[in-house]
């Protein structure tokens, strides 16, 4: 090719020489990726969609071997042969740091696919979730860092550099380590969470007194979405170091408390008949738990207390809720009674007597 380019003064002949071959590299990489997206059918579903994802680094990566062949051929100066080999091979270390990090992007959704996450009851989804979310979180750092150190160690001053200050243990590794600490100590938190899964994701929390839900889950820190839709970034490590509160760690139901303070005259019978037709009528119960009892008695009132299942957390709140209005309801109705009441005994020619139970 460079016979063809005689008329061009050598730089620019050896310039046009490695685009012409770039160029020729990206389109022939261009036309291969653009015929993997149009295998049909479901079969082909799969290798339309990695093709899709790392259709970029691929098309970098068929250049820049490309080009790299062909640079004895185009007849550059030394100095510029290995100026731009150096550079070739920097491009080509973080083209497969990235690709590195979209394989493991890809494994980590084909082995999620196989998990419900709109199930009401979906303990094992939210486990898995949780455990590839983070592990793949810490796979990318640590692919980051080896690509740049990778990259760096390429050049051969900061090799020499990076050997002496691996083989050293002195004030400055120290200083490094200790600056370090907070972030190593969230990394290996989150390590951690993801196998002993005291969170998951979705989970129903309690946290520095706040009720929320585990919205999101990173290498350094977890996201709260709090019942008014406020956010909590707590550090990952929070989870493994203070105590909190997990209401769905083994299952997503829950058991409600409904409190009624009433008075003495009240009809127990009906009332735990009345909590029976509520609980039954209503979406919100999931048939497992119903139960009333006097769990106190004051000097002016008895306290009721029931108990009601449901399955999840937000449901729990709603059927807590339409019991308490419904009862209410009913009593003001149909037993004004059982409402609490402060009695007075009058006697004539006596002063009246305090209240009495």
């Amino acid at each position: 090719m460079r016979e063809w380019l005689d008329w061009a003064p050598a730089p620019l002949a050896s310039a046009i020489v490695l685009m012409l071959v770039a160029l020729v590299a990206l389109l022939a990489s261009r036309v291969i990726t653009d015929l993997l997206l149009r295998i049909p059918g479901e079969r082909g579903a799969f290798v339309r969609s990695f093709t899709r994802a790392v259709r970029r680094p691929v098309r970098g990566l068929v250049v820049v071997v490309a080009v790299g062949s062909s640079l004895p051929a185009a007849g550059l100066p030394y100095t510029w042969f290995a100026a731009i080999g150096q550079g070739l091979l920097v491009v080509l270390v973080l083209l497969l740091g990235w690709g590195a990090a979209i394989a493991i992007r890809i494994l980590c959704d084909v082995y999620l696919a196989r998990f419900k996450t709109g199930e009401e009851d979906n303990l094992l989804a939210r486990k898995h979730f949780t455990q590839v979310g983070i592990l793949r979180r810490a796979g990318d750092i640590l692919i980051f860092m080896v690509t740049v150190s990778a990259a760096l160690m390429t050049f051969e001053p900061v090799r020499q550099y990076g050997v002496s200050l691996f083989a050293s243990a002195g004030a400055a590794s120290l200083v490094v380590g200790l600056a370090a600490r907070p972030l190593l100590t969230n990394l290996i938190a989150g390590v951690q969470i993801a196998m002993t899964q005291p969170i998951r994701m979705e989970d129903a929390v309690i946290v520095e007194g706040e009720w929320g839900w585990i919205e999101e889950i990173t290498s350094t820190y977890v996201v709260v979405r709090l019942w008014d839709w406020r956010r909590m970034i707590l550090p990952i490590s929070y989870f493994l170091e203070k105590p909190f509160q997990n209401w769905t760690h083994q299952s997503a139901s829950l058991i409600g408390t409904v409190f009624f303070y009433l008075d003495y005259t009240v009809q127990l019978d009906a009332l735990r008949a009345r909590l029976l037709e509520i609980v039954k009528e209503s979406p919100l119960w999931d048939g497992k738990v119903v139960n009333m009892q006097v769990s106190d008695i004051t000097e002016h009132t008895v306290q009721v207390r029931m108990l009601v299942s449901a399955r999840n957390a937000p449901q729990t709140w709603d059927l807590r809720c339409e019991i308490r209005e419904k009862i209410l309801v009913w009593l003001q109705r149909e037993h004004p009674d059982a409402l609490p009441r402060t009695r007075i005994e009058m006697n004539p020619g006596k002063m009246p007597v305090g209240p009495v139970a």
